[in-house]
């Protein structure tokens, strides 16, 4: 039998014990009190050690997880500045408006929440009163702090606005009800409330990882000497069930690694999900402090009001610590809910020395505690809190900060299951509720049975005292500020026409020239270090390598190791105020990082021109959300979703071949998408995208949009740009004819001969130059050939001109205005779905028909892959066959005779 009192085996066996007497001594104390006084007493003690030792700077790893008491102790609280009583009124003027808000909606079945602010108003009211930086702060001029506000807490801060006077009962009136104009939306949506909101953040999960890359973009626009925003603070506001996403966690690391000590997580633990628990049988406090501990965070807990104290100075066993440790988040929940008998009997009644305790303790007394007193309910734990997360250096701070859900909303909603379903107060719950408040709500304002909104006076001391707070903070919080930036200059002309005259006898891929375009880009002088190039790990891939010793990939630590490929000439480059954001393996992360650099132009009042390049295949479909976020947030930029097109990408297979992203991408109205053909149709529409977002906008014109181009990694010739004109309005509005059969000197014998449109895009465009060759040379058809450089943006004019007659107006959709005379059928062919160029088949007068790479990938060649789907030259000359065949202006045999002469 194993000796329990022997030593085993230990990783330090492997280090040299220069005295192992004296370990053994230490080793022996720890038994004898363990012996003597417990396992509780020499845990305490090792606590305290473990504690000296970190604060004389002996390196020791943390414990994970600490004690389920509040991190910051009462007696070491600061002193609070500013008038409590006066805050407090105002925060009961809010939480009365927030939830009389929702109330007058939901007869309108337009719903909304009322229990989420009711937990976290001291958490916000605290940051506004003293902490949250307005865009005058003197110390982060221009941008101020950023604040990501729990989505579900949104009427909370409509309140606030409206207790400001920047909102009217009329806009609280219309909370949910936006069609009609002066309306509020549910959420956070800067696009839908452009001077308030900031930050989207209730597809949940994302605010979060918004939130890191945000601080983190904070640091590169500083160390690259763009602007300082080191005063900038960073806010995050999440709930506990949030954090269950995976995007919510998926970034600590980074901030730790970074050291973002400008940013702040404060996490609401009102202990409920949207349907019960959070952790029903465990503790997500403490599995939270685990988690954020080991990434390397600063944790502060705020967890018990200071009713308390009394129950702590009566623990001298550590009984009631132990206690609370053990019970489970549900039954935490459950007291909140039941009367002081029950409290004392399952939580007191466990432990002797608990039950003894619990003789000395009144049955109010109980039910304070258990009830009411939560560290995230009292202004000053909260401050505490707050002011210790700012004071600390080196690393991000997360505040977990214990509420009840549903507070001061009533017994029907504290800490109920159902909370979070539940949209109104009835009238008698508004009373109860006014009285607990203590605020002057005459009985005659129910005389409707319409719960009033409640407003102190324009000119009353809260309001005053609200206002000039605010003023010392820097202005109103939150609020969208759209700088009035001069326009950037355009880059020199040169940069975008060397493309013109196409690469000669020089294959070249499109992502090679969108890379190569940059480069030019990048180094203007006006407007060159507003680039910010965005790769996840896939540089080389993409042919990015060259920008790697000429940029630099940022890191706050610069380079501290000498690069393997030194010697070389694109050397893996790494500096302080590098320019390339080079995420890791993370497609999300590198989304967070465009929104970031996107909106730079509203939250620090410099545009910033990001461009992320990615597989097409992993950008549309596996971080579109966060692509919705960017357009709410109005974010401008180039997203290039490269190796493009179902079987450009040799070899990788149906994980990698892309038949749909723009398919997606037409779901977003703020997404304009593009698949250019040739190299100066990149250019182009590069050119026209920065004049559109940065410089000279049209009368009319949104200027909150984002590009997305697909380009493909196979190399193919580049011609020139044809000399017609109207070449560029149409590679711009998304159509163009490349040639005809006579200007690509194909000799087609009779002068009647048999004519059909050949529409392409992206590298479908080499087939259908292919078929054309094809159809002239062996089937004596003429065909003429247009670049569809973008299908989306068609069917978008189309669209208008629709909405324009219903209105009256005469518009001719520009597909039409471009094929108007155009001979003969037309045949659509990309590399993507049909259902890609069947976006615009309706506006089409010609006969239409289509060619598509549909259904899943495969690995293969890509003359194997072209001929599976059908989508290659041959498959084309076949089809175009078959729709002359249709029309009698060829044999009804030339499509079976093509099929077998193709091997079809």
């Amino acid at each position: 039998m194993t000796d329990p009192n022997a030593i085993q085996t230990s990783e330090l066996d492997q280090l040299h014990d220069r005295d192992p007497e004296e370990t053994a001594e230490w080793q022996a104390s720890l038994d004898a009190v363990a012996h003597a006084a417990g396992p509780h007493r020499a845990a305490y003690l090792m606590r305290r050690t473990l504690e000296r030792a970190e604060a004389g700077g002996i390196a020791l790893p943390k414990l994970l997880e600490t004690d389920y008491v509040n991190t910051i102790p009462t007696a070491a609280e600061p002193e609070m500045p500013g008038d409590p009583a006066m805050e407090a009124r105002i925060t009961a003027w809010n939480r009365w408006n927030a939830a009389a808000m929702v109330t007058r909606g939901s007869k309108y079945g337009v719903g909304g929440h009322i229990a989420t602010f009711a937990s976290a108003a001291w958490l916000y009211e605290t940051g506004f009163n003293h902490f949250f930086q307005g865009k005058e702060s003197g110390a982060a001029a221009g941008s101020g702090d950023q604040l990501y506000i729990q989505g579900h807490a949104s009427p909370g801060i409509y309140a606030r606005a409206f207790l400001d006077g920047r909102l009217t009962e009329t806009h609280l009136d219309n909370f949910r009800q936006e069609s009609g104009g002066n309306g509020l939306p549910s959420y956070p949506h800067p696009r839908r409330l452009p001077w308030l909101w900031e930050f989207p953040t209730v597809s949940m999960g994302l605010g979060p990882l918004s939130a890191i890359y945000q601080a983190r973009f904070n640091r590169y626009l500083t160390n690259r000497g763009i602007k300082d925003v080191s005063s900038s603070h960073v806010w995050a506001f999440l709930g506990d069930g949030e954090m269950d996403e995976p995007e919510s966690t998926a970034a600590l690391a980074l901030a730790a690694r970074e050291e973002l000590d400008n940013l702040t997580f404060v996490i609401n633990c009102n202990l409920q999900r949207l349907d019960g628990p959070v952790r029903a049988n465990f503790k997500i406090v403490q599995e939270l402090e685990a988690q954020f501990r080991g990434a390397g965070w600063n944790v502060v807990k705020t967890l018990w009001g200071t009713a308390w104290d009394e129950l702590f100075a009566l623990d001298t066993t550590g009984a009631l610590v132990r206690r609370l440790r053990e019970v489970p988040d549900a039954q935490v929940q459950t007291y909140q809910t039941r009367g002081a008998a029950y409290i004392r009997e399952d939580f007191f009644g466990k432990d002797p020395a608990l039950a003894g305790m619990a003789k000395l303790l009144s049955d109010d007394k109980i039910l304070e505690c258990f009830h009411l007193s939560r560290g995230g309910h009292e202004a000053r734990k909260v401050f505490a809190a707050y002011k210790a997360a700012l004071e600390f250096k080196g690393a991000p701070t997360v505040i977990l900060a214990q509420t009840v859900k549903g507070h001061t909303l009533g017994e029907g909603f504290a800490s109920k299951n159902a909370n979070h379903q539940m949209k109104k107060l009835s009238v008698d719950e508004f009373r109860t509720m006014r009285d607990l408040l203590e605020l002057p709500i005459s009985d005659s304002a129910f005389a409707d049975g319409q719960v009033p909104y409640a407003h102190p006076g324009a000119d009353s001391p809260e309001v005053r005292y609200l206002q000039e707070t605010r003023a010392a903070l820097g202005g109103p919080a939150p609020a969208r500020r759209v700088h009035a930036l001069a326009p950037l200059p355009a880059p020199a002309e040169k940069a975008f026409a060397s493309f013109d005259k196409g690469s000669g006898s020089q294959n070249v891929a499109t992502t090679m020239a969108f890379v190569r375009l940059v480069k030019d880009l990048v180094r203007d002088k006006e407007t060159g270090r507003r680039w910010v190039p965005i790769v996840p790990d896939e540089a080389r891939t993409f042919g990015m390598e060259s920008l790697f010793p000429s940029l630099g990939i940022y890191s706050p630590k610069g380079q501290t190791y000498e690069p393997v490929d030194r010697d070389q000439l694109m050397y893996y480059k790494e500096a302080k105020n590098g320019q390339i954001l080079n995420e890791g393996i993370t497609e999300a992360g590198s989304m967070a990082d465009f929104i970031a650099a996107s909106t730079a132009y509203s939250t620090h009042g410099e545009a910033m021109i990001p461009f992320y390049i990615f597989y097409s295949m992993f950008g549309w479909q596996r971080t579109a959300d966060q692509m919705w976020q960017l357009g709410d947030q109005l974010g401008r930029g180039f997203l290039v979703g490269a190796t493009a097109g179902r079987t450009t990408l040799t070899g990788e297979g149906l994980q990698h071949a892309d038949g749909h992203s723009p398919v997606i991408a037409a779901t977003n109205p703020a997404a304009l998408t593009y698949d250019p053909a040739f190299a100066y149709e990149v250019a182009a529409i590069v050119k026209e995208g920065l004049r559109r977002m940065y410089g000279e906008a049209a009368p009319g014109e949104d200027q909150d949009v984002f590009y997305y181009l697909t380009v493909y990694n196979e190399p193919m010739p580049q011609p020139a740009k044809p000399s017609a004109p109207g070449v560029d309005q149409g590679i711009v509005k998304g159509l163009y004819r490349f040639n005809t059969a006579e200007t690509a000197g194909l000799d087609v014998a009779a002068a009647n001969a048999p004519r059909i449109q050949l529409l392409g895009s992206g590298t479908a465009i080499h087939w259908a130059l292919k078929a054309q060759k094809l159809l002239a040379e062996e089937w004596g058809v003429a065909a003429d050939v247009w670049s569809a450089t973008s299908w989306t943006e068609l069917r978008r004019d189309a669209l208008e001109a629709d909405a324009a007659l219903l209105r009256g107006e005469e518009r001719v959709p520009f597909v039409r205005q471009a094929l108007q005379g155009a001979e003969g059928p037309v045949l659509a062919v990309s590399d993507y779905m049909r259902q890609v160029p069947d976006q615009i088949a309706q506006w089409v007068e010609q006969d239409w028909s289509s060619l598509g790479a549909d259904g899943f990938g495969l690995s293969d060649t890509r003359d194997a892959a072209r001929r599976h789907f059908g989508v290659d030259a041959e498959s084309i000359v076949v089809a175009a066959l078959a729709q002359l065949a249709k029309r009698g202006e060829v044999k009804a045999t030339a499509v079976k005779e093509a099929r077998a002469k193709y091997g079809l």
